[in-house]
């Protein structure tokens, strides 16, 4: 009969996450809603670099939250990860070509 029992040796450590990592996480996740709020509500700068920034917050948010809320950084999801990849690859390229085609 197999024993279900883990033992970690000198090279092998198994990490849990603590409730520590998600404190910090959150508090991540709130600053970087707070900086989009706050650069919104300055108003003194040029409207296009508000615009990226608020677009470049909105994907690291994501990002950081598919990583850490989700556990995508976490083995075992290389199919998820690939099809939002895809998914990000075709939604950019039809906005791309939608805008070329607007444009041209």
């Amino acid at each position: 009969m197999s024993s279900h029992n883990h033992t970690t040796t000198g090279t092998e450590r198994h990490r849990l996450e603590g409730p520590r990592n998600h404190y910090l996480s959150y508090i991540i996740s709130i600053v970087l809603t707070m900086l989009a709020f706050a650069i919104v509500l300055y108003g003194g700068l040029d409207r296009s670099f508000i615009i990226l920034f608020l677009v470049g917050l909105a994907i690291v948010q994501a990002v950081f939250q598919l990583a850490y809320w989700m556990h995508m950084k976490d083995r075992g999801h290389f199919f998820p990860i690939m099809g939002l990849a895809m998914g990000a690859f075709v939604a950019l390229t039809a906005v791309a070509m939608a805008v070329y085609w607007l444009w041209w």
